[in-house]
């Protein structure tokens, strides 16, 4: 017997993300992609003239659709609303991270949706990444034995045009440190199964002094309650003409073995006159965000939760906050278990 087809649409494309995820749930079996909507005019019918699709100039518009699922992919600051409106009409919601900018707005919105009965899946697609994966199997294995330490890595280029709200402290709670310290902790706290419980942070704007108001760059140590020290190199650092947007990687020393990871490096170079970027890296490996759509699009259809809930995005935001405020004292912070 042919699946129920999905309804899913996206709220906001604020997020740069949204231009990936709307061709994703186009490709993913069972969904119909609805459109999306947007209260930004200007963005919104640009957007939709580029991928063709419905564009909704209100998010009440698109909720009154009745979609199955939602992905929110507004400013940082503003996704506590959206997703408050898509759980109070029964709507499942994948939310980009950091899933907000304040602990009480990240609860409330765990509130709303556990009220509604209605799955909150956070937008981690580097979970789904096969060599993310391979390392996730080879801790668990053991095949590292004791693992003393991890160096990861995150670079990228500062968020330009229509993405200029990523470099306002309003609007995105912070710069490059909220931006990609939420992907590494929340690969290392999946890797172990073990929570941060102190974090130490040198945060500053080193690349784009007097340009924006948040910071550009940050070193972060981290240590898990299982006794891993780990360490965030964090960055804006990139220059908009480099080949590619960003980076994750990450040194995982065992005591049986030292394992390099680059998750996107299944790339190659392309030059051409007629291209934006001189060279252009164009992916030919797996697409995580592909993976992860298609996760939350099973978790409906199962009536399950997802493999990344709302706690995943929690926790990660409870460090990135905790690094600000480290940076703020100049002390090590300790996050209360």
């Amino acid at each position: 017997m042919a699946q129920d087809t999905l309804r899913i649409g996206i709220m906001s494309f604020a997020h740069l993300h949204a231009e990936g995820y709307i061709q994703n749930l186009r490709q993913t079996p069972g969904v119909e992609m609805i459109g999306f909507s947007d209260t930004d005019a200007e963005r919104g019918q640009h957007f939709a003239e580029i991928f063709d699709a419905q564009w909704y100039p209100t998010h009440e518009a698109l909720i009154a659709e009745q979609p199955d699922g939602v992905i929110v992919c507004s400013e940082n600051a503003g996704r506590r609303p959206l997703v408050e409106m898509a759980a109070q009409a029964g709507v499942h919601v994948l939310c980009e991270k950091p899933i907000e900018v304040t602990l009480a707005d990240a609860e409330a919105m765990r509130d709303v949706c556990e009220a509604n009965h209605v799955n909150f899946m956070t937008a981690f697609p580097v979970r789904f990444a096969p060599s993310v994966r391979e390392c996730k199997d080879k801790i668990d294995r053991g095949e590292l034995g004791r693992i003393y330490g991890i160096n990861g890595i995150n670079h990228s280029e500062i968020p330009r045009a229509h993405r200029a709200w990523f470099a306002q402290k309003a609007l995105a709670g912070g710069g490059a440190v909220m931006d990609h310290t939420v992907h590494l902790v929340d690969a290392m706290r999946w890797f172990f199964n073990s929570e941060i419980v102190e974090v130490y942070a040198e945060v500053d704007n080193l690349f784009y002094p007097g340009e924006v108001d948040v910071d550009t760059a940050g070193i972060v140590l981290v240590t898990f309650a299982n006794g891993v020290f780990a360490s965030v190199d964090c960055s804006w650092s990139r220059p908009t003409t480099y080949p590619r947007w960003g980076h994750f990687k990450m040194d995982i020393v065992g005591e049986n073995g030292f394992v390099v990871l680059d998750s996107m490096a299944e790339q190659f170079s392309v030059y051409s006159r007629h291209l934006p970027r001189h060279p252009m890296w164009v992916n030919w490996g797996a697409n995580s965000n592909q993976a992860m759509i298609e996760e939350f699009v099973t978790s409906i259809r199962e009536k399950r939760q997802p493999s990344v809930t709302w706690r995943d995005g929690y926790e990660a935001l409870r460090v990135a906050l905790a690094c600000y405020e480290s940076a703020e004292s100049g002390q090590p912070v300790s996050l209360d278990r």
